[in-house]
């Protein structure tokens, strides 16, 4: 990549920019008329997607350029930049980002134009940390992609929702290009409409799409770039250097799971595992931003996790639903046979713990550098805390978070919710654990059967408790050779309802 000042000139201002730039035979001001016209045709506003790539800047910046040469009385609907914070994005790229939101949101009050930049963030119980470290869910891989629709897709797709709730239909502008790859190019085609500039959203009804550089290549998007000042003040020879040195693409604002993984990008996650090997971040050190190392080598060793001979060392043999699963040539069941394939479930909480304290480490360690970076959020912590306190097969019946906590960030101000504390004390773990012992069975099992009994204590209807307490003694107990030995023998329902029997009665819970 090596972007030139457009004809050997570099315009002094984005208004001669537009009046004379030439791109592939087009006149950048024949485009920009374009988009007023489609602006003009239609009471429908607009929504713009900003990843903070080169693509989507360059939408950005001709629609913002088209609003500002129409007269005032003609701006009569409002523009809204959507851009898209996965919380696990890459450091230098979020405060580019939210450098442009805020020249962006200043500059149109000042010029009076009807467009505002928001950022949208996921689910506070569906963030990357809160499923990684509260749920235990492994790191995203290419067949388990878990992380793209409930940090990308669904934040955006509700802020689109909420618009067509508004306004009825919605004109989504993105800066999609057919020569990003043939895939990409396949699904433009797909959803086009004949005869006209719009193509149909691929999930959203009532919302169209614009993509006004659809035909550009590459060396088109950067002639345009550096061609001049940005419309709204500044230039782009900050977006240039992240780009420098690396021929690592960006990652576009995502509108539906056809867009392929960007885990490559110097504008996706910094946790990113979909990928071998982050090119990308590693660039980015290396070409001066070494206060990075760190991330790196977290994301390393989340990466290192995913790999089929460590799964073991990192994975509980359980899956949350407390079972233990195999997957044969045709089927996943439970049996445990020798022809099957053993599927592991989640982190084990031992694992998560330490994670959780390494990230913190490294958070306030780039603090005391004057990196003022937050990698994981209060409510985040909170929001774990839950997931571990509850956790199907390891209850964090210690409640430990806010000590590891403390212990990063002794004067920490966080604080814990009372009523968050597990059911059970450190005594209370210990006593179970001895008695158990002795009846050779499950310590953790016994919590689970208490936690039933205790849930519905002194409610006067108790509907449903019997079938609570079958499914937790229908979950797996023991070692993973305990549990293959006893899949051998498949128990009835009337078994276990008799089992039931017997521990209410030994732990004195009552017959009902």
């Amino acid at each position: 990549m090596s972007p030139t000042e457009a004809n050997g000139l570099l315009y002094a201002s984005h208004e001669q920019l537009i009046d004379e730039l030439i791109i592939s035979g087009q006149p950048i001001s024949a485009l920009v008329e374009q988009i007023q016209e489609i602006y003009l045709s239609d009471d429908r506003p607009w929504i713009i997607g900003f990843s903070g790539g080169k693509d989507s800047t360059t939408v950005l910046s001709l629609i913002y350029s088209a609003l500002q040469r129409l007269p005032s009385k003609s701006r009569r609907k409002h523009i809204y930049v959507v851009s898209s914070d996965t919380l696990v994005e890459t450091p230098v790229v979020v405060d580019m980002i939210n450098h442009t939101i805020q020249l962006i949101n200043t500059q149109s009050k000042k010029e009076k134009l009807p467009i505002s930049a928001h950022a949208v963030y996921p689910d506070p119980d569906q963030t990357f940390w809160v499923n990684l470290l509260g749920r235990g869910y492994p790191a995203p891989k290419q067949q388990f992609r878990w992380c793209t629709e409930r940090m990308k897709i669904d934040p955006v797709s509700s802020f689109i929702k909420s618009k067509v709730q508004e306004f009825g239909e919605v004109i989504v502008a993105l800066g999609s290009r057919s020569q990003e790859s043939a895939s990409r190019a396949q699904v433009i085609a797909r959803h086009s409409i004949a005869d006209s500039a719009l193509s149909r959203h691929t999930s959203l009804p009532n919302a169209y799409t614009y993509m006004p550089i659809v035909s550009w290549s590459a060396d088109d998007v950067w002639e345009y770039l550096m061609s001049g000042p940005c419309p709204w003040g500044g230039t782009n020879r900050q977006l240039l250097e992240l780009y420098k040195g690396s021929n690592q693409g960006e990652c576009p604002l995502v509108i539906d799971k056809s867009t392929p993984s960007c885990g490559n990008s110097r504008f996706g996650c910094w946790t990113c595992t979909v990928v071998t090997e982050d090119k990308a971040l590693h660039s980015l050190i290396e070409n001066g931003e070494e206060w990075m190392a760190p991330l790196l080598k977290f994301r390393n060793d989340l990466y290192e996790s995913t790999r089929p001979e460590n799964k073991n060392e990192y994975r509980n043999y359980k899956r949350r639903t407390g079972r233990v699963t195999y997957v044969s040539a045709d089927r996943i069941d439970d049996s445990g046979d020798s022809e099957s394939k053993h599927i592991p479930g989640p982190y084990w909480l031992e694992v998560r713990r330490k994670w959780v304290s390494q990230l913190l480490a490294i958070e306030k360690d780039l603090r005391s550098q004057g990196h003022n970076i937050e990698l994981i959020r209060e409510e985040e912590l909170q929001a774990i805390r839950q997931h571990w306190l509850r956790d199907p097969n390891e209850p964090d019946w210690k409640d430990t978070l806010p000590a590891i906590v403390a212990e990063i960030y002794p004067d920490s101000k966080i604080e814990w919710i009372d009523n968050d504390a597990g059911m059970f004390t450190e005594h209370d773990t210990e006593l179970m654990a001895s008695v158990a012992s002795k009846h050779d069975i499950s310590p953790e099992m016994i919590m689970k059967l208490l936690e039933v009994e205790l849930s519905v204590s002194g409610l006067g209807r108790r509907k449903g408790v019997h079938q609570r307490l079958l499914s937790v003694l229908k979950q797996d107990w023991g070692s993973l050779e305990e549990i293959k030995e006893k899949h051998q023998k498949t128990k009835p329902d009337g078994y276990w309802k008799s089992e039931i029997q017997k521990l209410t009665a030994s732990l004195n819970l009552g017959s009902n």
